[in-house]
């Protein structure tokens, strides 16, 4: 159950990997070590845990993507978009993704987009007094998070 009292149907984070923060923390003392040799006045201590600091909130960031279904209603991020608009749900690969964010893609959809997520869900709108014709919403688990939303649309509908 979630703070706001309502069950999920669905929600995943969307972390960054976990082998991402290897090539962060040597970027981070590299760029520490660098900016103390630029600044040997400066303790090395005082130069790191700014670095690390800021290296950490970025991964963190990066990492508070959270892709939510609930009452009839999806939530990315602090987008949401009800369920009764979507006319279309399908599943993608990476393949398929890459269609959609490249020139075949259309301007005006919403996207959130993570390079980590191999997949992600089309879901096209029927909403007339809308602008965006569909949105696409990368996901880690992209059958799983299609079959719950066409579930939850027809539960809606």
């Amino acid at each position: 159950m979630d703070p706001s009292g309502y069950e999920s149907e669905y929600d995943e984070r969307l972390t960054v990997p976990a082998w991402w923060w290897l090539p962060a923390a040597v970027t981070a003392g590299v760029l520490a070590i660098e900016l103390h040799l630029a600044a040997r006045a400066v303790p090395l201590p005082a130069v790191v845990l700014p670095v690390a600091a800021l290296v950490t909130g970025l991964l963190l960031a990066l990492s508070r993507t959270r892709v939510t279904v609930r009452s009839g209603e999806l939530r990315v991020g602090g987008a949401r978009l009800p369920l009764r608009l979507v006319s279309e749900v399908a599943p993608l690969d990476a393949a398929g993704r890459r269609v959609l964010l490249g020139p075949a893609g259309d301007p005006a959809a919403f996207v959130m987009q993570r390079a980590w997520a191999p997949g992600a869900v089309y879901l096209r709108l029927d909403d007339p007094a809308g602008v965006t014709p569909y949105w696409l919403v990368s996901t880690r688990r992209p059958a799983e998070l299609a079959g719950v939303l066409q579930a939850a649309r027809l539960r809606s509908a």
